[in-house]
């Protein structure tokens, strides 16, 4: 079956891409000011998993190769957001062992930041030129990829929430 973008609920890819549009806009214009762009980023991750989660992955139909990822721009990115994130940046994952360490950690915030980051950013590329192959593009990549790091992103966000608002 191909995938059409008719074949979504009405207006579920346009508020896809307005996520899309608003996370990487927090992305690009993050700064030392933590606070806003991180709280921000942690309000939007949810409501980006609903919307693309919601598509009938089932039903694509999406076999070609992207573009490829410009490596020295995205770790320029990580370690722009790695800077700004600091301590807050690692975290462990479900199978590590607490007993290995910090050094250990195997989760980085920044690092699940700029994998969604390039992807987002790919497919508002796409959208421009064929919106229906471009839902399909970030659609399957939010499966084949860039969802666990959008969830552990969520995860490590929510911790990171619990952490300030006990310590204040």
């Amino acid at each position: 079956m191909t995938f059409s973008a008719r074949d979504l609920e009405p207006g579920l890819h346009t508020e896809i891409v307005s996520l899309a549009r608003r996370y990487c806009h927090l992305i690009d214009s993050c700064s030392s000011a933590q606070g806003l762009w991180l709280r921000g980023v942690a309000e939007l991750l949810p409501r980006l998993h609903a919307g693309i989660s919601s598509l009938d992955v089932a039903n694509l139909c999406f076999a070609d190769q992207l573009d490829v990822v410009d490596l020295d721009a995205r770790f320029e990115l990580f370690s722009h957001l790695r800077g700004l994130l600091a301590d807050r940046d690692s975290y462990w994952l479900e199978f590590d062992r607490v007993a290995e360490g910090v050094g250990a950690m195997t989760g980085s915030l920044a690092d699940d930041l700029t994998d969604i980051y390039c992807e987002l950013k790919q497919g508002l590329r796409l959208f421009e030129l064929d919106p229906e192959y471009a839902i399909a593009a970030l659609a399957t990549g939010y499966e084949q990829h860039w969802g666990r790091h959008l969830v552990d992103a969520e995860r490590h966000l929510a911790m990171l929430g619990a952490e300030a608002r006990l310590t204040s």
